[in-house]
């Protein structure tokens, strides 16, 4: 996996991590199963923009979703936005679905949802296919992350 700069990136962090390769995935759930977690450890890296040029990594365990609110009276600001895919992905060198701060081109802030701590979690691992394998404690304390309440459980699908 060496020229995955994802893979680089954790490995330079000096944590331990697996690397977990697996087919395509469709859903969180799909995800979960292949990579032999729970759903709540499948950890989403979510870019959002503050200012132009300015943003940062939200790490959200699955079945839940970044509270807008909870999140700007964190980081102080009245407003922020997620960027379209090509824009997240000049931002961080990686495509929507492989995103993870670790390795990124830009070291972004990093933001935890407090729920992923003391946990093993599955972040994304720079290419489709691929997960990274981390202790979430040694993960936020490599990334510098800032841990808070910034989720809420995610909405029911409806069957409309």
């Amino acid at each position: 996996m060496s020229g995955n700069p994802a893979v680089d990136g954790v490995a330079a962090s000096g944590i331990a991590y697996r690397v977990v390769e697996h087919g395509p995935v469709r859903s969180l759930a799909e995800a979960a199963a292949v990579r032999g977690v729970e759903v709540a450890d499948v950890v989403k890296t979510i870019v959002v923009r503050l200012a132009d040029d300015d943003f940062r990594f939200v790490l959200v365990p699955g079945g839940r979703v970044i509270s807008w609110p909870k999140l700007r009276a964190l980081l102080g600001v009245a407003r922020m936005s997620m960027p379209d895919a090509a824009t997240a992905k000049a931002a961080t060198g990686f495509e929507r679905g492989t995103i993870t701060p670790f390795g990124a081109t830009t070291a972004w802030p990093v933001i935890a949802d407090e729920r992923i701590q003391g946990r093993e979690i599955s972040l994304g691992g720079g290419q489709h296919g691929v997960a990274l394998a981390v202790a979430a404690d040694a993960a936020i304390g490599a990334l510098g992350a800032t841990v808070a309440d910034i989720s809420d459980p995610e909405p029911p699908a409806s069957n409309g």
